[in-house]
């Protein structure tokens, strides 16, 4: 990672933040209240100031911007429902203004100093924390009902031949996570520090879904009763249907007309495509569903073998089809938004054959979002310990999620309960 492709980078999420904005009307920047979401104007404002204390403090000691909109900026001084709040807030051009003066100064910094190990760590850092900004903002669209991000609508990838349900994994010693103390920590072994230290594991055999679970898998569980059915729902999941004011009955997005089921996609609805990913499911519907097919979720440790399939003193493997990102392996970047056959995409299959494991929806494992034996605060300390605890690991990234962000040892926390993003999974045998 030298100067050039950090420019590169910098300047790729700077244009995508950008269009994410300006392709929004005035009325349209004051989105409604949701828990989920953050408005438009407070995201670019926000990763503006993550720069501002994440590389000009650390690096330069040099003074905030404007230091009088330090604490609204910063997301854990100013109260979610304060963002909405348009009086405290900048408006579209002095926003932009600021945004585009700190990309400025960024760019500047990165061409100007040497790029140590620290600096380039810190540059990769606050691009991959826009990046997530990214992906907020566009599951804000669909959460709210706008119009698709500029860059949705590439043609679908066809489906391709599956050979079988499941791929059997053999029992073995297999390598999880991120090397710890890498020289190169800035560089090719980038991560996160919930990623960190990397463990070997001995791993029994299991099975495991090729496939995430389709449209037409899950509305069979739908149209069986499986909602209202108390004994496929876990105490959580029993917890979690109460908590709604009127029970869930279906994922997220589809609503059912007297021709059928259909599926809000941004601002329009379609038919539900039977061979789609179903997404926007919460883990206690994953869950359920699993219950009443007679499998279960897999562990965040499986699905990480299953997709990397890593094994002491081998090759290390970052994505299920080698070491680096490859275009036309993943539906990543917000161009196809899940809205693929789940047996598309054979070009980026594991090792073991396992479909789509990074890119198209954010898999539910098993597993709570916990810690790794030596685990190390990184710089940005809230990072993860936030949400150690209370939270399910999702692994693999969605169809929103950046290119440039993802990789097989990701770990991304969720609240359990979460159905606005792009979530999906797929499933193990259960041992006999």
């Amino acid at each position: 990672m030298d100067k050039t492709q950090l420019i590169q980078q910098l300047n790729d999420v700077r244009a995508r933040a950008l269009e994410l904005v300006d392709s929004l009307g005035e009325r349209a920047l004051d989105v409604p209240y949701d828990p989920g979401i953050n408005p438009p104007l407070w995201e670019m404002g926000h990763a503006a100031f993550f720069y501002e204390v994440f590389v000009f403090n650390l690096l330069d000691g040099a003074p905030s911007y404007d230091p009088s909109m330090d604490d609204l900026w910063d997301s854990f001084h100013v109260a979610h429902g304060d963002r909405w709040s348009r009086e405290l807030f900048p408006g579209r051009e002095a926003t932009r203004q600021y945004f585009n003066t700190i990309y400025d100064r960024m760019q500047a910094r990165i061409e100007r100093e040497p790029l140590s190990e620290e600096a380039r760590y810190l540059y990769r850092y606050a691009i991959a924390h826009q990046t997530m900004h990214l992906e907020s903002m566009t599951w804000c669209r669909q959460t709210v009902g706008y119009p698709a991000p500029p860059w949705f609508g590439h043609q679908t990838p066809s489906a391709e031949p599956v050979e079988s349900d499941d791929v059997t994994v053999p029992a073995g010693t297999y390598r999880i996570g991120m090397p710890a103390d890498s020289p190169d920590y800035g560089g090719h072994d980038f991560s996160f520090d919930n990623e960190k230290p990397g463990f070997d594991l001995e791993m029994p055999a299991f099975r495991i879904s090729r496939t995430l679970v389709r449209n037409s898998d899950f509305l069979r569980f739908v149209e069986a009763g499986g909602y209202e059915n108390p004994d496929y729902w876990s105490f959580g999941g029993r917890t979690w249907l109460a908590s709604h004011q009127q029970a869930p009955r279906h994922p997220l997005y589809w609503s059912q007309g007297d021709d059928g089921w259909y599926e809000r996609l941004f601002d329009g609805w379609h038919r539900l495509s039977p061979d789609y990913p179903v997404t926007h499911v919460s883990y206690w519907e994953a869950e359920a569903w699993a219950n009443w097919a007679g499998r279960r979720l897999p562990t965040e440790y499986e699905w990480e073998v299953a997709a990397l399939g890593n094994v002491p003193d081998a090759p290390f493997r970052r994505f299920p089809w080698g070491d680096a990102m490859e275009a036309g392996c993943a539906d990543l970047d917000g161009h196809l938004m899940a809205q693929l056959p789940v047996s598309a995409l054979s070009k980026g299959d594991s090792p073991f054959g396992c479909r789509q494991m990074v890119g198209t929806a954010w898999e539910w494992t098993r597993n709570e979002f916990l810690p790794y034996d030596g685990f190390k605060v990184d710089m940005y300390p809230f990072m993860s310990t936030l949400q150690f605890g209370d939270h399910k690991v999702t692994k693999g990234g969605g169809c929103a999620t950046a290119s440039l962000l993802i990789r097989g040892t990701y770990r991304q926390a969720y609240a359990p309960g979460r159905r606005d993003v792009y979530t999906g999974f797929r499933t193990c045998a259960v041992d006999d």
